[in-house]
């Protein structure tokens, strides 16, 4: 199931960091977007790697300092 959610969501996080790229130059954060949301799935499974992702992309904008970000690890 995740890989399917994987195969879903990919071709559009490509899509859509190709689109920020051109705005945009480069990513500002590390790891990249597409990146974290793809650490966050592996790590916390789909409902709070979506919501790790989604927090994420909303930091995303043009007056963010960037910078390193990594995925929270998961607590027990």
């Amino acid at each position: 199931m995740l890989y399917k959610l994987y195969r879903l969501l990919s071709p559009r996080l490509k899509l859509i960091s190709q689109h920020l790229g051109i705005i945009s130059g480069s990513c500002r954060f590390t790891p990249t977007c597409s990146l974290y949301a793809q650490e966050a799935l592996a790590k916390h499974g789909i409902i709070l790697g979506v919501w790790y992702s989604a927090r994420r992309l909303l930091q995303c904008h043009p007056w963010s300092r960037g910078g390193y970000d990594p995925v929270p690890d998961k607590t027990n």
